[in-house]
């Protein structure tokens, strides 16, 4: 059995530990992240859906830094959208600017009804570079 190593970037302790949950993992040369959405530090919402979407990458990519990756690490991602037939178009204005380079990631896009408030979220799988590999 493989452990399972939290990832914790700086900042958003107190949050995590309110919601008793982990960032991410690593495990077994992946890294798991949670869900991210467009909070800000204490956790209350970002508003509108540009700027969500935008802060919800911007805690990702802290998450995949803390673990020694970038989103160029990501083989799969799975994202949440409120509404996606009146939000998309506008979620997928900012997703280039995160995205990066063909080969692209695995996606999975999800319409949902609730997402504590928030509009968007996005979970990802990375792999981990070997030198971190666990």
């Amino acid at each position: 059995m493989h452990a399972r190593n939290p990832v914790f970037p700086a900042g958003r302790q107190a949050l995590y530990e309110r919601f008793r949950y982990s960032p991410a993992i690593q495990s077994n040369g992946f890294l798991f992240v949670s869900g991210q959405v467009g909070s800000l530090e204490d956790g209350s919402l970002q508003h509108g859906l540009k700027a969500q979407v935008r802060l919800a990458f911007e805690n990702l990519n802290a998450i995949l830094a803390a673990a020694g990756c970038s989103f160029e690490d990501v083989v799969d991602v799975t994202v949440f959208m409120i509404d996606p037939q009146s939000t998309s178009e506008e979620i997928w204005q900012v997703v280039p600017e995160y995205w990066g380079k063909a080969p692209h990631p695995s996606l999975t896009a999800v319409g949902v009804t609730w997402l504590s408030g928030f509009d968007f979220e996005i979970k990802v799988i990375a792999r981990l570079p070997s030198k971190t590999t666990h």
